[in-house]
């Protein structure tokens, strides 16, 4: 595999990887970060059932020894914050998209956690890999959840692609860079 950390390696750098559902973008995240010698995946995911907490737990497994895992659903600035302070080692956060998901769930105000996502990630010292669904391809979704839905990913990919300093679109297993 050919693709490395962010630009500025250990030091520093985010990259977006964006990609469908299935679409190995977590696989092609973990394998950088594995090449770095492992790092801290901060994880969004809530288990709201049996067969959600089943793909947790096999995606702590399939990671091995070389993580550090902090479930964080919501505060996702706290975190990268503390990764920040604590330093050194990559940071994958997976995924964008759960975090969304999670503060709608949660009537939190989207734009001012957005915004102040867009404020910590030029700040960062830590190479910062950040995965989430691209979910704008699709057709126009029939109900006003699932439209906010979109348009809150698609404005926060925005943001994040214009201040990241790699962006890699993962189709069907293999990476595209983007930017």
């Amino acid at each position: 595999m050919t693709q490395i950390l962010p630009p500025d390696g250990p030091s520093g750098g985010t990259h977006l990887i964006l990609g469908g559902a299935r679409s190995g973008k977590s696989r092609f995240a973990e394998n950088i970060i594995n090449h770095a010698g492992g790092g801290t995946y901060i994880a969004t995911g809530r288990a709201w059932d049996d067969e959600m907490a089943n793909r947790i737990d096999l995606h702590k497994q399939s990671r091995g020894d070389l993580w550090q895992t902090v479930e964080e659903p919501l505060e996702l600035c706290a975190a990268l914050q503390t990764c920040n302070v604590t330093g050194g080692k990559p940071v994958l956060v997976d995924c964008l998209t759960l975090w969304l998901t999670n503060l709608m769930l949660e009537d939190r105000d989207i734009d001012a956690e957005t915004e102040a996502l867009c404020d910590l990630v030029p700040k960062l010292v830590v190479p910062v890999l950040l995965v989430s669904n691209e979910v704008g391809f699709g057709i126009v979704p029939e109900n006003a959840m699932a439209r906010a839905f979109r348009d809150h990913a698609g404005r926060l990919h925005q943001r994040i692609a214009e201040l990241a300093d790699k962006v890699t679109l993962v189709v069907a297993g293999i990476p595209m860079q983007v930017k």
